[in-house]
């Protein structure tokens, strides 16, 4: 009997009044329809706050167990709307329940209660309502790292038998929103095609994590969407057909802004399949297909790209191998290829094109470059490689590969604008030369690897006008050879305005020093020495030539310090050349030398040249320290034309005679006063007692003896010092055949004052009258140029 019958009980009549015994039992039935709504009310309160007992929590879990999910259920309610709800759901991998896939905070189930109760299978469906899924992190994950989740998750899985159908899987993952429907088929006999080892299981938890992180990076201006199609067989899951689609607006990544990007594919038959790639932003697009095949991990792509690469890869913080590169446009990319990435090493095959617009490389702008691209791997290849500048083109090839490198080229852009290329080592050597005029450059390197230090290599280049260290050419050529940290340079030709030079120069940067074997011309030693090093100017300034000397040079000359310095050059000058000597110049008509450098020492050796119509020879040792400017030098002399040399020196213009003599001294720079040493002269055929210093004297023995004082001296000789700026000597000697003069004297060069003391010696019959001579004694004091003479004993 149902409660809405017993109104109609009310309106019997009272004849047909029913009995006590039945009003007892409606009234009882009454209470006990109370009690079991009141009942039930109770008791869903109960099982919606307090949920199932665990043996009820079990059965759940045991069903969904055999629907092909392993799961633990913390706590199982009773929702008046949702029905049946598990919450906090933790999902294990099928095969390891310390394996967790996933962690769901709320599941409706979809329940045949009459099942339930009877011990069938009862779940019908699954049904999740704005739940949070979070996904496991790998062992080794950073603490406080936040894990992937899936937030408001809405999915509705049926169970079908021996199928799984999700109908509908919606939520939103690291800002991008997921569709997924598809269907599963398990069978009762279901096992898996592959076990799935731990090792493997971490690996693809640290993957998901990496994409995590990654995928947070991103900026979404709207919500990308992302949706899948699915159908297979969980017993070979590697068999299942996937369709997926993605599409997105406005994503940023750093500075980096995608305008839209586009994806769709399908993994099929075991093969997947990107159909469609676009992606777009400010200044181009990228359009890509792709095709892998899991048996053997083959993979074939195409790819054309004129997307902001330089910006693209600084999102991603690959940009350093860029730093030196700013693009004016858009680099374009034609490029495609295969590869293998089974199991093993994978290997590699691309084949591109690459073109660039207008870009700067370390400051250097270039107006366009243009390359073929060839990747195995291993190897890579560029091959008609074309870099062009508004003063040239650069053509190439390069090849690199484990232990071996190549790289051919040749060059016709300016020089100077290369400059910022240079190696380090290089650096110095470059800033001091100028090209003003395009180059000519062929260059073949070889090497081990891309470092610099391991390449050698052969070339040719030929610059026109151009200067080194400030001093010009008009043409330089060489053959080029490098390696081990040394650049070779050979059958060098130098042209100048002057002349030519050629050799062979080293200039090794590694040891810091510069070979030179076989250098010959005839340049300007003033200029060319400053090629060398432009502190030696100074040593070589003091000798100026009408025109250039044959200059011979071989040898070592190390800078930067070292101290294995040995150079010698041997100069042959058949024309004039002019020397300061004491604050004179002296004039040689011919001369020829060996220069030795070695560590802050220059010695002149073999001296030999003409000068003032006679001969003169030497050497000299000098020292080139800043600190210490000594030197030591010695001369020879014969046949010098003695009137010229005192009308230089002292302003004579009536001696007479040639001299011959020998000079040893050592002295400090270029200052006579510190001028120390010792000789011996001789003047032969010579009217002595013409010299302005015996002027007087030769007028007042003139007097005495008629005709000596402008006799003709056969031979007149002295050994002399030379200290502060005085010459002494004391054994001078006069031979005028009959007669002679002898004494001392000490001539002050430098302040102009004459110190001396003489006698008239005889010789032959005139020794009969010797003691009569030897009361004429005289003294010489005064200027050089005009002495006083007075007898000393009168």
């Amino acid at each position: 009997m149902a409660v809405a019958d017993i109104p109609e009980i009310e309106t019997i009549s009272q004849a047909q009044r029913p009995s006590f015994g039945w009003r007892l039992f409606v009234s009882t039935m009454r209470f006990l329809i109370v009690l079991g709504l009141g009942a039930m009310t109770a008791g869903g309160w109960y099982l919606a706050s307090h949920g199932f007992g665990q043996s009820f929590r079990a059965r759940v879990v045991e069903e969904l167990h055999k629907r092909g999910v392993e799961a633990s259920v913390r706590r199982l309610t009773l929702d008046p709307f949702h029905g049946l709800v598990a919450q906090d759901v933790r999902i294990f991998d099928y095969r390891d329940r310390d394996k967790t896939i996933a962690q769901i905070s709320r599941l409706s189930l979809d329940v045949n209660y009459a099942a339930l109760w009877q011990r069938r299978s009862f779940l019908n469906a699954i049904e999740v309502r704005n739940a949070e899924v979070t996904l496991p992190l790998p062992d080794n994950a950073p603490p406080n790292t936040v894990p992937a989740q899936i937030k408001h998750l809405h999915a509705h899985v049926y169970f079908p038998p021996e199928q799984i159908f999700v109908s509908q899987a919606e939520g939103v993952f690291c800002g991008i929103y997921l569709s997924a429907t598809g269907q599963l088929i398990k069978r009762q006999d279901y096992a898996p095609s592959h076990e799935m080892t731990r090792q493997e299981w971490q690996s693809h938890l640290q993957t998901l994590q990496r994409v995590v992180a990654e995928l947070n990076q991103f900026q979404f201006a709207a919500t990308p969407h992302l949706q899948v199609k699915f159908s297979g067989d969980l017993a070979a899951i590697e068999e299942a057909r996937v369709e997926g689609s993605f599409r997105a607006e406005q994503i940023r990544r750093g500075q980096y802004l995608a305008q839209e990007v586009v994806l769709a594919g399908e993994y099929s038959e075991q093969r997947l399949n990107v159909t469609q790639c676009q992606w777009r932003d400010q200044l181009g697009q990228l359009a890509a297909t792709a095709s892998w095949r899991r048996s053997d991990g083959a993979l074939q792509f195409q790819v054309r790209s004129g997307l902001n690469l330089r910006a693209l890869l600084d999102s991603f913080g690959f940009g350093r191998a860029f730093d030196d590169f700013t693009f004016q446009a858009a680099p374009q990319l034609d490029l495609s290829g295969s590869a293998h990435l089974g199991d093993g090493q994978p290997t590699w095959q691309l084949l591109g094109h690459l073109t660039l617009g207008a870009f700067t490389y370390r400051t250097i702008p270039f107006t366009s470059a243009d390359a073929d691209v060839s990747w195995d791997g291993t190897r890579t290849l560029l091959r008609e490689v074309h870099v062009r500048h508004r003063s040239g083109e650069l053509t190439a090839e390069f090849f690199s590969a484990p232990g071996d490198f190549r790289v051919d080229l040749n060059s016709t852009i300016d020089a100077n604008a290369l400059r910022p290329l240079a190696p380090a080592d290089l650096h110095e050597f470059v800033d001091e030369v100028d090209w003003p005029h395009a180059p000519v450059v062929n260059l073949s390197i070889r090497g081990s690897s891309q470092e610099a230090s391991t390449w050698s290599g052969t070339g040719k280049f030929q610059f026109d006008r151009g200067r080194f260290r400030k001093v010009g050419f008009n043409s330089v050529t060489a053959d080029v050879r490098f390696g081990q940290g040394a650049a070779t340079y050979e059958n060098f030709r130098i042209v100048r305005d002057e002349g030519v030079a050629t050799g062979t120069l080293v200039y090794d940067f590694a040891h810091h020093e510069t070979r030179l074997t076989n250098v010959r011309g005839n340049l300007k030693p003033t200029e060319v020495i400053s090629w060398i090093d432009p502190k030696l100017f100074k040593v070589v300034a003091p000798y100026k030539f009408d025109r250039p000397p044959s200059v011979t040079v071989n040898g070592v000359y190390q800078f930067h310090g070292g101290k294995n310095t040995r150079l010698e050059i041997n100069v042959d000058s058949p024309s004039r050349m002019d020397y300061v000597f004491v604050g004179k110049t002296l004039n040689f008509d011919r001369i020829a030398a060996k220069l030795l450098f070695t560590d802050d020492r220059l010695q002149i050796l073999s001296l030999d040249g003409d000068t003032f119509s006679g001969h003169l020879s030497g050497n000299a040792d000098i020292s080139l320290a800043r600190s210490n400017q000594h030197y030591h030098a010695m001369m020879d002399v014969s046949g010098i034309d003695f009137p010229r040399l005192t009308d230089l020196y002292f302003d004579f213009k009536t001696a007479k005679g040639s001299m011959n003599g020998h000079y040893d001294w050592t002295g400090i720079g270029d200052d006579p006063r510190t001028m120390v040493g010792q000789g011996e002269i001789e003047l032969r055929n010579g009217n002595v007692f013409a010299i302005p210093i015996f002027g007087p004297l030769s007028d007042l023995l003139n007097a005495i003896i008629p005709g000596f004082g402008y006799r003709v001296a056969r031979k007149a000789d002295a050994h002399f010092t030379l200290k502060d700026g005085v010459i002494h000597t004391t054994d001078f000697h006069v031979d005028g055949g009959t007669f002679g003069m002898a004494g001392r004297a000490d001539l002050y060069f430098l302040a102009n004052k004459l110190d001396a003391d003489v006698r008239i010696d005889a010789n032959g019959l005139g020794a009969v009258l010797a003691p009569l001579y030897k009361i004429f004694e005289y003294k010489g004091e005064g200027p050089l140029n005009h002495p006083t003479w007075r007898p000393k004993n009168f």
